[in-house]
């Protein structure tokens, strides 16, 4: 088990941030990675974080488990187990500091186009393409999510065009992401990841990743958190920023 004070430090407001983004404020729990590798590297802490992600799911799929669109899952589910197979082996085949780069890279891109986002309206032609397309989001999103728990830009850029309801849009990204989050974990299994060093952290984080998920539940709906976001965002692009900086040389 780690007992390194600092990466507590970064560990808690990391958990907090999954929580938030279980419990329905998407895109907040990709910081979470990023702020971790500057206390271990980047495959090990984002076995650390999937068991966490794996029980919160649990309370975000029970909350939200009534409002999911099934045929849009049923298109990218398939690619993106095809995107996570891709983020294994790019995972087992380059050194640590090339996984940190591209944590950075994806932490830079992930903030900027959510950033973006917020300024401008979905390009309505996603919409109109055929529906197999979306299975190639899936292999997008299957990759950032195997290399740094952040496959929300691809699945967004898919679904958003299609203006689902509030509960139906985070019901369908609880289930998707609770799916793809059980494929990954034989990757991460193969990669040597699943220490007892490293479950017995997840243990000790377990409690605030489940009570900041409720938190993020009853907060969903009650709280409007667009300041809260841009921030987030912001930070992310500082993060990834950083991690390039120490990885490139």
């Amino acid at each position: 088990m780690i007992t390194d004070w600092h990466f507590y430090a970064l560990a808690i407001p990391a958990v907090i941030l999954l929580g938030l983004a279980k419990g329905g404020f998407a895109g907040m729990g990709a910081l979470s990675l990023p702020l971790l590798t500057f206390a271990v590297d980047p495959v090990r802490a984002a076995a650390i974080t999937l068991p966490l992600l794996i029980a919160q799911d649990v309370v975000g799929v029970w909350a939200f488990r009534r409002t999911v669109e099934w045929r849009l899952l049923g298109w990218m589910v398939p690619g993106a187990v095809l995107g996570i197979w891709l983020g294994y082996a790019f995972a087992a085949s380059v050194s640590p500091a090339m996984v940190m780069a591209a944590v950075g890279a994806i932490s830079m891109l992930f903030g900027a186009y959510r950033l973006w986002a917020a300024r401008h309206a979905t390009p309505r032609s996603a919409a109109r393409w055929p529906e197999w397309v979306g299975s190639l989001f899936g292999v997008a999103s299957g990759f950032t999510s195997q290399i740094a728990h952040a496959g929300q830009p691809p699945f967004q850029l898919w679904v958003l065009p299609r203006n689902l309801p509030r509960e139906l849009l985070v019901g369908t990204t609880a289930v998707f992401f609770a799916l793809i989050n059980w494929i990954k974990v034989p990757a991460y299994f193969a990669l040597g990841q699943f220490t007892a060093a490293n479950l017995l952290t997840s243990a000790a984080l377990l409690p605030l990743a489940l009570v900041s998920t409720v938190a993020g539940v009853w907060l969903v709906r009650r709280v409007p958190a667009e300041r809260f976001f841009t921030a987030i965002y912001m930070l992310m692009i500082a993060v990834g920023a950083g991690l390039l900086w120490e990885a490139l040389p």
